[in-house]
């Protein structure tokens, strides 16, 4: 961190990060309650009841609940789940404004046939919906505007249509560290850039995650054992908190359901199938009305053999079943990469293999899987004792643009061992390093990025070859041809004839000579990506253009049509 990075951070933490509000009613029957209660669109609306507390409600107790929109006719049914001491809740996202009438159903009479209504308000400020993959919002919900072509299916949105780019970071078991952590953790992703965190439910076991939580998921110890039919509401009621208060800043929470990452004591990993799919449909009903989730089945899971390949395809209809939201869904890998062309999976969340080629295979995931790929694994800057952890943050950055240029996106992570109790990846805390003030840089370039832009390459329209053939004019280029000729040493992002993006990574040339398409005038920036400053070249410039980059390495330059 920067020293304004560092005073930011302070300055949060002296403001405490308010959850995202939450409307609560208690409708009973036959009680008219006095006024209707209004929550935004988008936002959470919790309905919380009274009943049986014999025998076990986690197992016996069945509780959903039909929403039905008086604009549009849509009905929505959604589960409850139980909350221990004969309290029982059923949690609502309205996904369309106006009005909402609803309708409890259940196993217990008490819980049974309650009506209600609400209304959903217009959203408020950075209040954008679920994300979504663009394909979803653009083609389905909003066919008029389809803002980047064949390229929209390897993107994201926010349901309202906002473009959605993934700047994510990793902390695995931040929320089972101590409160003081936890809320240091709050407060360090306040001054950070990132939208996107990846963590896990359950704790971690590993190398510097030795500790055991203060609170566990289940009721019972190590000493006795956990009952896994029984959820343990201290756990879970944190939770609520932390996903809220990432909402409230923007940040979607990738959900990790289950890791390989256990302890002999806890046994997570190894629950019965049975036991399984009870936690992922609590999850499920639980969290789902919240608008910042994703689910995560596992996180490298081929690590955890005692699940077959069919036990992930169930748990995945598990969730679909019982997520009344349908939010986004993938499973992470450690060696063997996931077939992603699996219908359930809406996205790829990848861990690079090959450790020198690595977000380089964004290009080829894309073209095997056709779905936004995000390289969640691509190495951490930090010095602990493995080679997946000891990036040095020029070789980090350069991983970021690398996969960004190919349209992918990356996540970060940090795994400094040096720097105090707290390690980034595993507890949270606070950020040591130098590449987040960098994602922040990158993130403004590519926010800015046409979203038609794409690799340039053998799918490249020829009405966006920008260079004339060297060898005969009289022949054209393609895309490929164009690629091989001039740029074949880096790669290209490039939308129709306006905008063009080119990353010089390793390299360190003096300068490069660039075509410009015919008939138009273009303005030429040279980006020092590591040194963050964007320095624009005079005037402006038709037919062919030299950029110097004064020898310097991780450079890029963006041309943009005037």
């Amino acid at each position: 961190m920067t020293a304004a990075t560092e005073a930011k951070a302070a300055a949060t933490a002296a403001t405490i990060v308010d959850p995202i509000p939450v409307v609560q009613v208690t409708p009973q029957h036959n009680v008219d309650t006095v006024g209707t209660p209004h929550v935004e669109r988008y936002g959470l609306f919790e309905i919380n009841l009274g009943g049986t507390s014999d025998g076990n409600p986690y197992v016996d107790v069945e509780l959903t609940a039909d929403f039905t929109s008086t604009t549009t006719g849509e009905t929505v049914a959604v589960g409850g789940f139980y909350r221990g001491n004969g309290r029982y809740s059923i949690r609502f996202m309205p996904i369309e404004e106006g009005e909402w009438r609803y309708v409890t159903h259940s196993t217990d009479s008490a819980l049974n046939t309650i009506t209600g209504k609400l209304i959903a308000d217009p959203a408020g400020d950075n209040n954008h919906g679920r994300v979504l993959r663009a394909t979803d919002v653009h083609r389905a919900g909003m066919p008029e505007a389809d803002p980047a072509g064949d390229e929209l299916r390897f993107q994201f949105s926010y349901e309202d249509g906002t473009r959605y780019l993934p700047f994510g970071t990793t902390c695995y078991a931040w929320t089972s560290q101590s409160q003081d952590v936890q809320d240091e953790t709050v407060a360090t992703l306040a001054a950070a850039p990132f939208n996107k965190i990846r963590m896990c439910v359950f704790p971690k076991f590993y190398d510097f995650n030795n500790a055991d939580p203060d609170v566990f998921a289940y009721e019972g110890d190590m000493a006795h054992g956990f009952d896994h039919t029984r959820f343990n509401e201290e756990l879970f009621a944190n939770l609520d908190r932390r996903i809220g208060q990432l909402c409230a800043l923007g940040i979607e929470a990738d959900i990790i359901l289950l890791h390989p990452y256990d302890k002999e004591q806890w046994g997570f990993s190894k629950m019965s199938r049975e036991d399984d799919i009870r936690y992922l449909t609590y999850m499920a009903r639980r969290y789902g009305a919240y608008r910042n989730i994703w689910w995560s089945l596992a996180n490298e899971y081929d690590l955890m053999p005692q699940k077959s390949l069919e036990d992930w395809r169930t748990y995945a209809r598990v969730v679909m079943a019982n997520d009344a939201f349908d939010h986004l869904r993938s499973i992470h890998n450690c060696v063997t990469v996931y077939d992603y062309n699996e219908p359930w999976c809406t996205h790829c969340s990848i861990q690079r293999v090959d450790v020198t080629r690595t977000t380089e295979c964004i290009a080829d995931w894309r073209e095997v899987y056709g779905k936004p790929v995000v390289c969640d694994e691509p190495g951490y800057e930090g010095n602990i004792y493995w080679g997946w952890g000891s990036l040095p943050a020029t070789e980090l950055m350069r991983r970021y643009w690398e996969g960004l240029m190919r349209c992918g996106t990356v996540t970060h992570g940090e795994t400094f061992i040096d720097k105090g109790d707290q390690i980034w990846w595993a507890h949270g805390g606070k950020l040591h390093g130098e590449t987040p003030e960098r994602i922040a840089f990158m993130r403004r370039v590519f926010e800015a990025a046409p979203r038609a832009a794409s690799p340039l390459g053998a799918n490249t329209d020829p009405s966006a070859v920008w260079s004339v053939n060297p060898v005969g004019a009289s022949q054209p280029l393609n895309g490929a041809m164009e690629k091989a000729m001039k740029f074949w040493d880096v790669p290209v992002l490039r939308a129709g004839t306006d905008w063009q993006l080119v990353y010089f990574g390793w390299y360190q040339q003096l300068y490069r000579e660039f075509d410009l398409p015919s008939g138009g005038e273009y303005t030429v920036d040279v980006i020092d990506t590591w040194n963050m400053t964007i320095d624009r070249m005079p005037g402006t410039y038709t037919g062919t253009v030299r950029a110097d980059l004064g020898g310097r390495q991780y450079m890029a330059v963006r041309i943009q049509r005037v």
